[in-house]
Order: structure tokens, then C-alpha cells, then sequence
């Protein structure tokens, strides 16, 4: 989950998964405020983004990752908060967490349906061929979407 926003830091950088099973994505509803949106959260001092990805997922679904590859780039202009976004296979059952109220396995018509914009393209860009390049402001995308 991200952490309170220090008012002296610039940017702050968050990883998220995208983890598919087939053509279905998990996605998980948040306790602390009720959204639908990819496990992930904001990195801690000292942590490499890797060993941050699979602690939140593991902290937020029990799954194990592996295998990330990025799958996009994403800035919430509004916070100032830098998403970095993999796509990647997984290890054991999802479950309940004390972050994590549910989660659900979703099309990608569900994502569209249950997910504001700016989280629902965290996980539909995962089955591009190419890693995304987006900005938001924390609901809608602004601007137009950029590959690498």
C-alpha cells in the first residue's frame, strides 16, 4: 500500500503487478479505501525494486512473483508519485490479507468495469508487446499513451 506522502520528497516510486492467469488479471480491493487496483505499493528506503515488488504482493495476495517483466511507466501528476508496473508469474493462492479486503481474477472487461482508468490500465497494458509510458492524476489518464 503507499505509504503517507513526506511533504519533502519530490516523487516517491511505488511498484505494482500485473499477474495473469491466462487471459484473466488479479486484482485486489484496498481496506483503506475501498478501490479495486494492481497489489503493489511504495518502495521503502533502501529496498531494491525487485525485493519491494514481491514484498507487497506477497503482503497483499500471499502469491509469490517471479519472472517480472515491465509492462509500463506511470506518474500520478497530482501526488507526484512514480509507478513502475511488471507483468509476471506467480506461486500459490491468492488470499485475503490485512491490506487487501478481496481479490478477484478478472477479464479484462471486469478490470475496465471494477478499476478507475489510471489503475485499470496498470493491468490491460501488461498484454502489450511493448512497456506503456502514462500519466494520470490519480482517476483519469492525461495526455496520450507513449511505448518504449
Amino acid at each position: 500500500m503507499e505509504a503517507d506522502l513526506d511533504s519533502d520528497r519530490k516523487h516517491w516510486v511505488s511498484v505494482a503487478a500485473a499477474i495473469v492467469d491466462g487471459d484473466r488479471l488479479l486484482a485486489i480491493r484496498r481496506r483503506d479505501n475501498d478501490k479495486w487496483e494492481p497489489p503493489g505499493g511504495t518502495l521503502e528506503p533502501g529496498e531494491t525494486i525487485i525485493a519491494g515488488l514481491r514484498r507487497e504482493v506477497l503482503e497483499e495476495t500471499g502469491l509469490t512473483v517471479e519472472s517480472p517483466r515491465l509492462s509500463g511507466v506511470y506518474k500520478n501528476m497530482r501526488r507526484g508519485i512514480v509507478a513502475l508496473v511488471f507483468r509476471c508469474d506467480f506461486h500459490g493462492e491468492a488470499r485475503p490479507s490485512p491490506e487487501a479486503a478481496e481479490l478477484r481474477w478478472m477479464t479484462s472487461g471486469e478490470v475496465n468495469e471494477f478499476l478507475d482508468p489510471a489503475y485499470a490500465v496498470r493491468l490491460l497494458d501488461a498484454f502489450e508487446d511493448a512497456p506503456a509510458i502514462r500519466a494520470h492524476d490519480g482517476v483519469n489518464l492525461l495526455g496520450e499513451l507513449t511505448s518504449m
